[in-house]
């Protein structure tokens, strides 16, 4: 595929690694700039991966490069074709196209002979201990390590050792392959680390042809290099890796030579990023799944009904940089509201009923009245909506005693129904418990919308559905899934750190012309906010509405 930006001519905003590409293009260092995106299959991507595919394809396309989409599978105990796809389905929608589809394991074999070559140079070998007295002898920050006993063994051992690692001898944590460089460097990641190791699991696309597997920071480098990459982009935890990336890239004499850039990674207020903690939610059933509405996973947005477009204006706004920082989730919210602002159509639903019996209405009535689908956009034109005897409208839009300053219904008041008439409320009904389940009101003929009545004003405009043609809805509303910025301690903690309001489910009613909404259709019901039409749950007889975000923010630009 050409990589192509998800819109024509966008240039993204000036950035420290943006500038480094211009430097390495103008000086003749690299020639056409390409790029990676390099997720591991081993859970769904989250919005701390879109700003990193939004940087890497967005980067390439302005200086038209390439970039490829290459999954880091090397552990075939955490990874599966489950994800591999939601990943492909994720890059795509959100408006990318790769260049090249990879995949670690297509480069097993070219790995496994760069490591021969690393063992023939005496710069890797064969180690018996556990992976606890590795851990052991590998020093602190402040001490160094200590050599393993076979970190001396003869090339030809470690080759006869390493041959039978991949014959299948050896069981899973009998052997390791360790680079032999440092055990006293300051870099712990110098201390010779583990480069491969003994993992007898069937792998999601090499089978069962593999028992030995190469450890990620050993791969990266390796894959960088024989795909091109001129600039492999990451977050700033694996800045202390780079010297070893670099050491890998030397020693295993690979021909190309990529360099390693980070940036720092995405945090969100109120947001869980770590993929662990994510599968753990999906795992314990704290979430309905992966594309549960309140995860910040791609799925999981775009269930909600975020747009792509809202997602990367939102990467590009929050930039790139080095420094650790905190994003409020409001910002996103802002560039969702807008993004529909222009799209989606205004209609209205009552998510907490309240009938309203309009005694002065002939009882066999019905008209239709005319309602702008979205006021900021007349060219989405008009809808007609139909108006009866007997509405609903939202609880709260009544008080029997109403304090002051309070402009909705209450008795001996009179309302603007929207895009309808003026209507008093003269009476109630109660039920046993004492809760108003019905309100009697008379309505004003000659105030008409649109009629042009100016003989008296109101304070208060409330919106209604009618009750004979009202489409049966279930209204999903949600608060952040965290309930404070911090996301807290491993384990148990974590989860005793959920909002247990994250998720309310109400019943309610919408105008006759939802009933042939489709899943991911998005719109604005008046007063409440955002909707999008949940694809999971919705069915011909069942409309299910997600609230995407409400209205009104107070956070700013």
């Amino acid at each position: 595929m050409e990589t192509k930006n998800a819109e024509a001519n966008v240039s993204t905003p000036s950035n420290f690694i943006k500038n480094i590409v211009n430097e390495d293009l103008k000086s003749g260092k690299v020639s056409q700039v390409v790029t990676r995106f390099p997720p591991e299959p081993n859970g769904y991507l989250h919005i701390g991966h879109a700003k990193s595919i939004c940087l890497n394809f967005e980067l390439a396309d302005e200086f038209k490069g390439r970039t490829n989409l290459r999954f880091d599978d090397t552990n075939p105990v955490k990874e599966d074709t489950e994800y591999v796809e939601s990943i492909k389905a994720d890059v795509a929608w959100l408006g990318f196209e790769w260049d090249g589809l990879f995949f670690a394991s297509d480069y097993f074999e070219e790995m496994y002979n760069r490591a021969l070559v690393l063992i023939r140079k005496g710069l890797a070998f064969v180690d018996d201990q556990t992976a606890d007295e590795i851990r052991e002898t590998r020093g602190t920050l402040t001490q160094p390590g200590t050599n393993s006993p076979h970190r001396d063994r003869t090339v030809e051992e470690n080759l006869a050792l390493f041959e039978r690692m991949r014959a299948g001898e050896f069981k899973d944590g009998e052997r390791v392959l360790r680079a032999k460089i440092d055990m006293s460097s300051p870099n712990i990641n110098f201390r010779d680390p583990i480069i491969y190791r003994v993992v007898h699991a069937h792998h999601h696309n090499t089978g069962d042809a593999w028992c030995i597997y190469p450890m990620y920071a050993y791969a990266h480098p390796l894959e960088d290099a024989i795909e091109g990459v001129t600039h492999s982009i990451c977050t700033l935890e694996f800045e202390d890796q780079r010297p070893f990336y670099d050491w890998v890239i030397r020693e295993c004499e690979m021909p190309n030579v990529p360099r390693q850039y980070e940036f720092a990674r995405l945090n969100l207020t109120n947001t869980v990023m770590s993929k662990r903690k994510l599968k753990q939610l999906v795992d314990e059933k704290a979430v309905d799944g992966w594309d549960d509405p309140r995860m910040p996973t791609i799925s999981g947005l775009r269930r909600r009904g975020y747009t792509a477009e809202s997602i990367r204006n939102f990467a590009r706004e929050i930039g790139v940089a080095r420094s650790y920082s905190v994003v409020d989730a409001k910002m996103l919210d802002h560039f969702i509201r807008e993004d529909l602002k222009l799209k989606a159509l205004r209609t209205m639903g009552v998510l907490n009923p309240l009938k309203v019996v309009i005694t002065n209405y002939p009882e066999d009535q019905v008209e239709m009245l005319e309602a702008e689908n979205n006021s900021e956009n007349p060219e989405m034109g008009n809808r007609m909506i139909p108006f009866s005897r007997e509405i609903y409208i939202e609880q709260d839009d009544f008080m029997e005693n109403p304090p002051n300053k309070y402009f909705r219904l209450f008795p001996g008041n009179e309302v603007r129904l929207k895009n309808a008439y003026f209507i008093k409320c003269n009476d109630f009904i109660k039920d046993e418990d004492g809760n108003v389940v019905e309100l009697h009101c008379t309505y004003d003929v000659e105030t008409k919308s649109g009629s042009g009545f100016t003989g008296r004003k109101v304070k208060g405009t409330i919106h209604w559905v009618d009750a004979k043609s009202a489409v049966p809805a279930e209204f999903r509303l949600y608060e952040p899934l965290i309930l404070d910025d911090e996301e807290g301690e491993e384990g148990a903690s974590f989860l005793e750190n959920l909002n247990p309001n994250s998720l309310q489910i109400v019943q309610g009613f919408v105008e006759d012309n939802m009933k042939s909404a489709n899943p991911h259709d998005k719109f604005q019901f008046f007063r409440h906010g955002y909707f999008n039409v949940d694809p999971k749950y919705t069915t011909p007889d069942h409309l299910v509405f997600n609230l995407i975000v409400s209205l009104k923010s107070s956070f700013v630009l």
